[in-house]
């Protein structure tokens, strides 16, 4: 199976700022990748290039190539509103709109213009299912998504995004502000959803990647040092660099 996203010579620049340097990568279909380093060397910034976030940011400059799928994301006749569909995103702290459960589920979907009931019911039912939340808020669901807890409301975000059937969820440090027990519960929820999606996470935590993910990467200053499958990275890194990191002697 070939790569799902290929990432070649991508640099971008914050005004005179150069914050990713030449970074190539490619990033498995249906699998967990692991984006590690120490903080602002890039990572954040990496994953969104791969569903043209970076785009809302005034004076970002990239350059380079970005394959979903074989297709350039960045070029001129690239489909923006499509490839976010494609390529749903969770960020850091959880981002529930103050409406009702199902309509927060449901939201994108009704923003693209679906407005049959029993549709729409079908896919908050689906959707908090593969995000493991149905048990737990089936008797809620008209009730506020400010009243959840943090974890709930991460689950929650990443029912939003699997609503939309995306085939990439970037989740960027999904799990930061979240107490042990709720970050098991996202981390038991990645592990299973990979069957069905490409996962890209960014992560501060060394023991969560080498936990959940499948591939890591590891970023320094910009550059991708090393990528490989977890193991390697975790117990028989290339690079001196990645050593160094993994076994906390800096970062």
């Amino acid at each position: 199976m070939g790569p799902k996203i290929t990432v070649k010579g991508l640099r971008l620049w914050y005004g005179e700022k150069l914050a990713l340097d030449d970074i190539s990568i490619d990033i498995p279909e249906k699998a967990v990748t692991a984006i590690i380093g120490p903080s602002g060397c890039g990572k954040s910034t990496l994953i969104k290039c791969l569903n043209r976030m970076n785009d809302l940011i005034k004076e970002c400059k990239v350059e380079g190539e970005v394959y979903l799928d074989g297709k350039n994301i960045y070029d001129k006749s690239a489909d923006v509103i499509d490839l976010r569909r494609k390529v749903g995103m969770v960020f850091q702290r959880a981002t529930p709109f103050p409406f009702s459960i199902a309509d927060n589920v449901s939201y994108g979907c009704r923003m693209a213009g679906l407005r049959d009931r029993k549709n729409i019911d079908a896919i908050v039912e689906r959707s908090l299912k593969k995000a493991a939340l149905y048990e737990e808020l089936k008797g809620r669901l008209n009730e506020s998504a400010m009243n959840l807890s943090g974890g709930q409301q991460q689950r929650l975000c990443i029912a939003r995004a699997i609503a939309m059937e995306p085939e990439i969820i970037l989740m960027d440090e999904p799990c930061s502000a979240l107490d042990p027990i709720a970050t098991k519960k996202i981390e038991d929820l990645i592990k299973e959803i990979r069957k069905e999606y490409t996962v890209v996470i960014v992560t501060h935590s060394m023991q969560q990647a080498a936990r959940i993910s499948d591939f890591t990467a590891f970023m320094f200053m910009g550059k991708m040092v090393e990528f490989n499958k977890t193991v390697k990275i975790f117990e028989k890194p290339d690079k001196e660099e990645t050593e160094r990191y993994v076994t906390g002697k800096f970062g």
